[in-house]
């Protein structure tokens, strides 16, 4: 009987690490605004301009846990790119890090049912691609698993067990717009990937490496 059963070795997302020109004031960036156990930092001044190409999203449970987020990076020195506000998908809103990381927290409820939490629901990295398909085979075929796939939309892969964040693929022009930022950018991502398999480059130039 065929099967589709990949011969890869086991691939998951273990950590995500954000390169910042200054550890030291993002780390009280992201204690302040409440997500610091989900990342880690390291110091790196590589060149960057415009879209980096991802995202983190933050899901909560109702829309004052997001504007207490939101309130929460804006006092630490965020800058907001899209109010929180209703949408037909629920509630949220976007933020840009001082070191120019791209924060989205959002709700699928549109009324809260209960009071404001500082709960976290769950963490995606979103990374902008420009061929969802090609690069769900490519990651595929390192031995990543599709959790949820729709079409050349979007896909969702498997949490690995020992990473609290999930990976997820988006169109690179889609997933900027619903950031409120133009697509063009050059240079570094600015991020590290840590893989449970050895070291790779992904299609669109996102690097992993073996997580410590």
């Amino acid at each position: 009987m065929a099967t589709t059963t990949s011969t890869a070795a086991h691939t998951s997302l273990a950590s995500v690490t954000l390169e910042v020109a200054d550890v030291v004031a993002a780390r009280l960036f992201y204690s302040a605004f409440g997500v610091d156990t989900y990342i880690r930092l390291q110091a790196s001044e590589a060149h960057s301009t415009g879209f980096r190409g991802f995202t983190l999203a933050l899901t909560v449970s109702g829309p004052a846990t997001v504007d207490g987020f939101v309130g929460a990076a804006v006092d630490a020195g965020a800058t907001v790119l899209r109010p929180a506000a209703k949408s037909l998908w629920g509630y949220g809103g976007v933020v840009q890090a001082p070191d120019g990381t791209i924060w989205k927290i959002a709700t699928s409820a549109k009324k809260d049912t209960g009071p404001a939490t500082r709960e976290i629901d769950e963490v995606v990295l979103l990374l902008g691609v420009e061929g969802v398909k090609a690069t769900k085979q490519f990651y595929v075929s390192r031995g990543l698993t599709v959790a949820k796939s729709f079409g050349g939309k979007y896909v969702e892969f498997a949490p690995g067990a020992s990473s609290a964040v999930k990976l997820a693929l988006y169109k690179r022009r889609a997933l900027a717009k619903d950031l409120g930022v133009p697509a063009d950018g050059t240079g570094s991502h600015r991020i590290v990937l840590g893989g449970t398999a050895d070291a790779f480059t992904d299609l669109d130039g996102f690097a992993w490496e073996a997580a410590a």
